[in-house]
């Protein structure tokens, strides 16, 4: 039997921190959501101005992420790239820029995604997160 790594709340601490500490510093009105492996829900924190709909955004693209093993973007650039049939895929509602696996020695813990900025910026905030927890 293999041994998993999974994430702690202390953890789940540290990246919502190292997320918002980024948005925080380039004053991005985001929502901040952490998922665990299997796409579900641990932490949701919207900042102050962000936009309703962020508070929807973020928790897909961090499913997308973590059920994909995978950055929610390359599903955006496979379906800018042409292959819009990818739209139908199942169970993947986040396919934007924003969504980051949290792995460990080849493991996916589960993911952290971002909504409310450019999504370039998303990224950027989901990554300082993972930073946050050396990963």
């Amino acid at each position: 039997m293999q041994t998993k790594f999974t994430l702690e709340l202390a953890d789940i601490k540290a990246l919502a921190a190292g997320a918002e500490a980024e948005a925080l510093k380039n004053n991005w009105a985001v929502t901040i959501a952490i998922v665990d492996d299997g796409g579900h829900l641990l932490w949701l924190q919207r900042l102050d101005g962000a936009a309703a709909i962020s508070a929807h955004i973020a928790p897909a693209k961090a499913n997308t992420a973590a059920m994909g093993r995978r950055e929610s973007k390359i599903y955006e650039d496979i379906i800018n790239g042409g292959r819009v049939s990818f739209l139908s895929a199942p169970a993947l509602e986040g396919m934007l820029e924003g969504g980051v696996p949290i792995m460990k020695d080849g493991q996916c813990l589960g993911a952290i995604g971002v909504s409310g900025a450019k999504s370039t910026e998303d990224a950027q905030i989901a990554k300082a997160g993972l930073a946050a927890i050396g990963l």
